[in-house]
């Protein structure tokens, strides 16, 4: 009797698990030819599937050889070993992807932000952070959002010995005012620096905690020219979504 329950399964989840597989038991390496032929898949869908392995590192090319990428050995890792990169760097990504505009993870190193992991924008016009560049705490949304979340005896010292300079007739470095920003920010959930560090450029970030304990800030940033009350509305709720995702992890 045939079956007419209908299918659970996904056809191009179920290409993209094929490939996967296929590759991973040809160590030589298969050229795109062999994978349409062996797993019979148009041609035109496999080119989409392979950039799209490529571009996530789930498959390496060399040359017209596939091989499996270094996210394969990333998903074998055990929980305890991911490092803070390891978790934030697909919320990173997935930020980018969903916004198209310049995303990060910052987080405190001394009384300066740190870009953990960094996404740029594929845009023509954006904003451009290197891993490992720092800033000063004062003058960028996720240093705002970083300085929100930690104790307040903390933020005590913080005013006392960093010194605020201001890069742009925007920057905030009264104690007052930045005080009452960060007194939002706890409220909101969400820090907002308008062209504070550079001129052009606004951000937005969403404090950001990882087992019970501050961990840094998701950030976003982009041209003043795109930044306005939509996108900052979508970007807001992408980045909660990101930081509940790290919390919750």
């Amino acid at each position: 009797m045939p079956n007419t329950q209908p299918s659970t399964t996904v056809k191009s989840a179920m290409r993209t698990l094929d490939i996967i597989e296929f590759v991973v038991a040809h160590p030589q390496g298969p050229i795109a030819q062999d994978i349409a032929a062996a797993l019979d898949i148009p041609v035109s869908s496999l080119s989409y599937l392979l950039s799209t392995l490529h571009e996530r590192g789930y498959l390496a090319r060399d040359g017209r050889r596939y091989r499996p990428g270094p996210e394969l050995a990333r998903l074998a890792v055990p929980q305890h070993a991911l490092t803070l990169a390891d978790r934030v760097a697909p919320l990173v990504k997935l930020l980018r992807r969903e916004l198209d505009e310049t995303a990060s993870f910052m987080i405190r190193t001394g009384w300066e932000t740190e870009a953990l992991v960094t996404e740029a924008s594929g845009q023509a016009l954006r904003y451009a952070i290197e891993p490992g560049e720092k800033k000063p705490l004062h003058s960028l949304a996720g240093g705002k959002a970083i300085l929100a979340s930690i104790p307040a005896d903390e933020l005590d010292r913080y005013f006392a010995e960093c010194p605020r300079p201001r890069f742009t007739a925007e920057t905030v470095v009264e104690e007052r005012a930045l005080r009452l920003q960060l007194e939002k920010v706890r409220r909101e959930g969400l820090a907002v620096a308008r062209e504070e560090n550079t001129p052009g450029i606004c951000g937005i970030a969403c404090p950001a905690w990882f087992e019970g304990r501050p961990a840094g800030a998701f950030a976003v940033a982009l041209p003043a020219i795109r930044f306005d009350e939509a996108l900052a509305a979508r970007a807001g709720a992408a980045l909660a979504r990101a930081a509940a995702s790290l919390a919750g992890g």
